[in-house]
């Protein structure tokens, strides 16, 4: 079975920065593979289309340039808050705010967003809201470990259900 639109793909995967060469940012192996329902657009669109028509057993490598894959750093993606924001139970958590530590914060619309810590000050904190990958060539090292129909149920929810995938 090959991997197109609505199929159920397990992936074995090494990311690495820029090339073959590059540092190991994220290694998912065999005994715990990367399930996802193909075409569904949650993944990077160059992530799939390197993927589309491949089966199960088939091995590639690409490179997806950080234009395509998260984006580049965008200056308005850093935002300068009160510091008194990290005040947890009447005290300053320092230990956030350290340097290139991630944070997790709210919006105002309640959803949990995500940054990292660029500066710290005597009032303010910098914090950094782009992905952490923005700027970052990729590259990928692929196995396709299995390939399945996705259930109606699936493709109805937009995501993979049991093993591997989303329990409900």
């Amino acid at each position: 079975m090959i991997i197109e639109k609505n199929r159920v793909v397990s992936l074995a995967y090494k990311l690495q920065r820029n090339d073959a060469a590059g540092e190991t940012i994220e290694q998912v192996n065999n005994e715990q593979p990367f399930v996802f329902l193909y075409g569904v657009g949650s993944l990077l669109p160059d992530f799939e289309s390197n993927l589309e028509g491949k089966t199960i057993g088939d091995k590639v490598s690409f490179g997806i340039a950080a234009a395509d894959a998260y984006g580049l750093p965008d200056d308005k993606a850093l935002e300068y808050v009160p510091k008194d924001i990290f005040i947890i139970d009447g005290k300053l958590a320092e230990d956030l705010l350290e340097i290139d530590n991630i944070v997790n914060l709210r919006d105002q619309q309640g959803n949990l967003v995500r940054a990292r810590v660029a500066e710290v000050n005597e009032a303010e904190v910098l914090l950094d809201f782009n992905h952490p990958l923005a700027g970052q060539d990729l590259f990928f090292s692929v196995e396709v470990l299995e390939v399945r129909e996705a259930t109606q149920e699936e493709m109805d929810h937009g995501h993979v259900h049991g093993p591997g995938g989303h329990q409900h």
